[in-house]
C-alpha cells in the first residue's frame, strides 16, 4: 500500500517575488551549462542555485555547489524570499502549456509518499537508473535535507473522476501560487489543500493504488538510499521522520494533460563498411519503404503510416541516403524477440525501442555500451534529429513513436524496465515551486 500524507511545503513568498517565471527552473537532468548560465543571469533568486548550482574550480570539501545551495538556501528563509507553511497540506497543481497549438492541462497533487524497497509494489519504476546522477542527488540530499524537485508519478482513477470530484471546488479558491501562461507557453497555478476531511479521503484512495513513477527514477532511489544512510548512521531513524518520506506529483494515468515523446535515437562513429551493410542487414528482419525527404507533406504521411496497425513494430531510418526516409516495419516478431536478453519480460521484447536498442543499434551496428556516451545521442523532435544528419552531426537517426502510458504501467506491473531514455513526459515538472524539508 502506498502510505500517503501532506506536509507543510517550502516555497516562494509571493509578496516579496512576484514573477514565478523569472525563479522556477527546469529539473536538474535536463539543465544545460548554457541554460544554468541563462538561468543565473535571469534572476538572483533564481532556484537553479539550489537545484543544480555551478561548480567552480576551487570547490572542496568544505566550500562546494552543494554547501553554496544550503547557505542559500537558510539565507532565503531568513530574508523571508522562501516561506513555509503552518499547515499541513497536499496542494494541487495545473500545469497549463501549448502543445502543437493546443492549449493543455494536466493536473496534479502534490504530497508526500513513504519510502520503500524496490520489489514492494506500491511504487512501481520503469526506467533503469545511472550512478553519476544518483551520486548528485545524494550529495544535494546530505547538504540541503530537503526534495528540491517532485518526483513525477501516475496512478490509475479506476472509479474515474473520484479524485477529481474531491478536488472540484479547490479551483475555485484563490491560488496560493500562479504562474499565467507567458511567451513560453506554460502557466501554474498551485492551491493548499488543508481541510482535513478532504486529505483524508486522498489519502485513503490513493492507499491502494500503484504509483508509477513517470520521471525521477534518479531522485527516488537516491531519496531511499539517503534514508538508508540516516538509518546506519544515527540508528535513530523510527520510521515517521519527514526523511522516511519524499515528495510526489501524482497525475491520473489518462489525464489529457498527459504527453509522452519518443526520445529518438542519433548514431554516430560507425565505419564505412559497417553502413554500408546496414541495409542488407535490416531487410532480414524488416520490410523497408522508401519515402522522399522533400515530397509535400512527408511528415503527415509518415504520421498516418505509423498511426496505422499499432500492433506492429515500425522504426524511421534516415541518414543513409539524405534524400530518402526508410521506413522500417517488422515482418517476424517472434523471431526476434528470441533474440532479446532472456530475463526481460515479453512487453520488453515488443516494444520498438528494445528492439531499437538490442537489435539493430547493438547487434547490427555493433554499438557497445561503453561507447554509447560519445557514439548515441538523442532528440525529442524529429525535425531537430534530422538537421543533425544533414548538419553532419552525427550519422544516422532512428525516428520512434511515443511510447504509450499502457505499456509504461505493463512494464511496470511486469517488475521490468525499459532501456534508459525511453519516455520523455512533456513538459517536465519545474523545479522551485514547492520543496519538502526533511527537518
Amino acid at each position: 500500500m502506498a502510505e500517503i500524507q501532506p506536509f507543510c511545503g517550502i516555497h516562494y513568498n509571493p509578496a516579496l517575488v512576484n514573477d514565478l517565471g523569472a525563479v522556477i527552473c527546469p529539473p536538474y537532468d535536463i539543465i544545460t551549462p548554457q541554460m544554468q548560465q541563462e538561468l543565473y543571469q535571469r534572476s538572483g533568486y533564481n532556484f537553479v542555485r539550489l537545484e543544480y548550482g555551478r561548480k567552480l574550480p576551487q570547490d572542496d570539501d568544505a566550500e562546494n555547489k552543494y554547501t553554496r545551495s544550503l547557505a542559500i538556501l537558510e539565507q532565503w528563509l531568513q530574508q523571508g524570499i522562501l516561506i513555509k507553511d503552518d499547515k499541513p497540506a497536499i496542494y494541487l497543481h495545473d500545469h497549463h502549456f501549448l502543445y502543437q497549438g493546443e492549449e493543455k492541462r494536466r493536473r496534479g497533487i502534490t504530497a508526500v509518499v513513504r519510502l520503500e524497497e524496490s520489489g514492494q509494489a506500491a511504487v512501481r519504476p520503469h526506467e533503469g537508473t545511472m550512478q553519476e546522477p544518483k551520486s548528485d542527488r545524494l550529495n544535494l540530499l546530505w547538504a540541503l535535507q530537503a526534495n528540491t524537485s517532485s518526483i513525477f508519478t501516475l496512478f490509475t482513477d479506476t472509479e474515474q473522476q473520484s479524485v477529481s470530484s474531491l478536488l472540484a471546488a479547490q479551483d475555485q479558491e484563490k491560488p496560493l501560487l500562479e504562474l499565467l501562461v507567458g511567451d513560453g507557453g506554460e502557466g501554474h497555478r498551485i492551491w493548499a489543500i488543508t481541510g482535513a476531511e478532504v486529505i483524508k479521503q486522498i489519502c485513503a484512495y490513493l492507499a491502494d493504488k500503484p504509483l508509477y513513477i513517470a520521471d525521477g527514477h534518479h531522485r527516488y532511489e537516491s531519496a531511499l538510499n539517503y534514508l538508508k544512510e540516516r538509518r546506519a548512521c544515527s540508528g535513530g531513524v523510527s520510521g515517521e521522520e519527514p526523511v522516511n518520506y519524499v515528495m510526489m506529483t501524482l497525475v491520473e494515468l489518462n489525464d489529457p494533460g498527459l504527453i509522452i515523446l519518443p526520445a529518438h535515437r542519433l548514431v554516430r562513429g560507425i565505419s564505412g563498411p559497417v553502413l554500408g551493410e546496414l541495409m542488407d542487414k535490416l531487410e532480414v528482419f524488416f520490410n523497408i519503404e522508401g519515402l522522399p525527404l522533400n515530397i509535400s507533406g512527408v511528415w503527415p504521411r509518415v504520421d498516418r503510416w505509423l498511426s496505422e496497425d499499432t500492433d506492429s513494430i515500425k522504426l524511421v531510418l534516415f541518414g543513409l541516403d539524405r534524400e530518402q526516409l526508410f521506413l522500417l516495419k517488422l515482418h517476424d516478431l517472434d523471431a526476434i524477440s528470441k533474440m532479446m536478453p532472456y530475463f526481460h519480460s515479453e512487453v520488453y521484447k515488443r516494444m520498438d525501442v528494445s528492439i531499437l536498442d538490442h537489435i539493430i543499434l547493438e547487434d547490427l551496428l555493433g554499438l557497445r555500451r561503453d561507447k554509447e556516451e560519445t557514439s548515441l545521442g538523442y532528440s525529442y523532435d524529429r525535425l531537430d534529429a534530422v538537421n543533425k544528419i544533414l548538419e553532419q552531426e552525427y550519422q544516422l537517426t532512428f525516428l520512434l513513436s511515443p511510447v504509450r502510458t499502457e505499456v509504461v504501467k505493463a512494464i511496470a506491473d511486469a517488475g521490468d524496465r525499459m532501456p534508459r531514455k525511453s519516455t520523455y513526459f512533456y513538459p517536465k515538472l519545474p523545479s522551485g515551486l514547492i520543496c519538502h524539508r526533511l527537518v
